[in-house]
C-alpha cells in the first residue's frame, strides 16, 4: 500500500467514525446527561468553569456539528478562510443559542436536527460541484454557512431547554456555555483542518475529493432520515 492510498484511507477513517458517532446520537439523542445533567440542573447561581468546560465538551462530541464543519473546510487552503467561514458559523449559532435559551424559544428538537442534518447534505454537494452541474447556479456560501449557523444554534439550545436551569446567573452561565462551545470548535477544527493538509499534500486529495463528500453527503441524509422518522414516531403531546 501506498503513502497517498494510507493517507486517503485514514481521513476516510476519521470521516467515517464522525459518521457512526453522528448516527448513534441521532438513534439515542445527542444530548447532555449523566453527570453533566445532573449538575446543570442543581446549580444555582454562576459557574462560568463548568459550563465552558460543558459548552466544549458537547461541541467536541457534537458529531452533526463536526460533520458540517468538515464540509465547510473540506476545500478551504488558506487558515484565514477558515477563519472567516467559521466566523460567520459561530455568529450563527451564537445568536439562536443565547436567544434560544434566554428568550425561551421553543422549537421541536427534532425538526431542527434533520434541518442540521441536512445542512452536512448541502455542504457536501456543494463540494461535489452539484448545484452548479445539476442547476447551473452557485449559491452564496458564506450566507448558507450563516443561516445553517442559526439553525445548529437552535440545536444546541433544544439540549439546554431540556433542563430546568436556574435564572440565577442564567445569562452568565449561557454565554460561558457559548465561549465554551467556541473553544471546543477552535480545537475539534485545528485537528480537521491539520488532518486536511497533510492530505492535501499528494494527489490522491482531488482525486478521493468527491468519493470522501459523497460519504459526507449519505451520513447526512441517514441523520435527516433519524430524526424526521423520529418526529412522526413521537409520542401526541
Amino acid at each position: 500500500m501506498d503513502w497517498q492510498t494510507l493517507q486517503y484511507r485514514r481521513v476516510l477513517t476519521a470521516v467515517l467514525a464522525l459518521l457512526t458517532g453522528a448516527l448513534a446520537s441521532a438513534a439515542f439523542g445527542h444530548t447532555i446527561e449523566g453527570s453533566d445533567a445532573n449538575f446543570v440542573q442543581a446549580i444555582d447561581g454562576p459557574a462560568v468553569a463548568p459550563f465552558m468546560y460543558l459548552g466544549a465538551k458537547h461541541m467536541v462530541t457534537g458529531y452533526d456539528h463536526l460533520l458540517f464543519l468538515l464540509g465547510v473546510i473540506f476545500f478551504l487552503y488558506r487558515p484565514k478562510h477558515v477563519v472567516q467561514y467559521v466566523t460567520l458559523f459561530a455568529i450563527g449559532h451564537s445568536i439562536t443559542l443565547l436567544l434560544g435559551v434566554l428568550a425561551d424559544l421553543r422549537v421541536n428538537a427534532y425538526l431542527i436536527d434533520c434541518i442540521i442534518g441536512l445542512s452536512i447534505v448541502y455542504k457536501a454537494f456543494e463540494n461535489m460541484d452539484g448545484f452548479k452541474r445539476l442547476l447551473g447556479f452557485e449559491p452564496n456560501t458564506r450566507v448558507a454557512v450563516f443561516v445553517f449557523g442559526l439553525f445548529h444554534g437552535l440545536g444546541l439550545a433544544t439540549k439546554l431547554q431540556e433542563f430546568t436551569i436556574s435564572d440565577n446567573g442564567l445569562v452568565t452561565n449561557i454565554v460561558s456555555f457559548n465561549v465554551g462551545v467556541e473553544i471546543g470548535q477552535i480545537l475539534a477544527l485545528s485537528a480537521v483542518f491539520i488532518a486536511l493538509s497533510v492530505w492535501r499534500s499528494n494527489a490522491s486529495y482531488l482525486r478521493h475529493a468527491f468519493a470522501t463528500n459523497t460519504v459526507l453527503m449519505t451520513g447526512g441524509f441517514l441523520l435527516a432520515g433519524f430524526q424526521l422518522s423520529a418526529y412522526f414516531l413521537q409520542p401526541p403531546v
